[in-house]
């Protein structure tokens, strides 16, 4: 697992929260935990229990993915529960599109020139 740790700085550089998504999502069991969340939150004991690795190991799944914003967990008594937090997910994704996207790049640009009170006119999109 010591290639899976990942750090909020690379060299010295900040890492984005969408470079923290798609390391967590670079990893096959930690797909798989995202689908086992997908409809409904479990406990760290039923998500360990669905894979043939260590507790620990799948507790470090658990640690990328939730410092990736993709799961939540609150503590319910003696267990940790764990579920996908959705929006981020999704927030975070439909921003790097945006970034790659001929067509969102400009949009997104426009956005936020009116965030910054410089009114640009709209452009149809085609």
């Amino acid at each position: 697992m010591d290639e899976e740790t990942f750090d909020d700085t690379v060299e010295g550089r900040s890492v984005s929260a969408a470079q923290r998504v798609f390391h967590a999502l670079s990893s096959a069991p930690r797909r798989k935990i995202l689908a086992y969340l997908s409809a409904s939150g479990l406990t760290a004991g039923e998500i360990a229990d669905r894979f043939s690795m260590s507790k620990p190991a799948v507790s470090q799944h658990l640690s990328i993915l939730e410092a990736a914003g993709l799961i939540g967990r609150e503590k319910q008594g003696q267990f940790v529960h764990y579920s996908l937090i959705e929006n981020n997910l999704v927030n975070t994704l439909n921003g790097f599109v945006q970034e790659v996207c001929p067509v969102g790049r400009p949009i997104k640009k426009e956005s936020q020139a009116r965030t910054r009170g410089g009114l640009v006119p709209a452009k149809p999109a085609k």
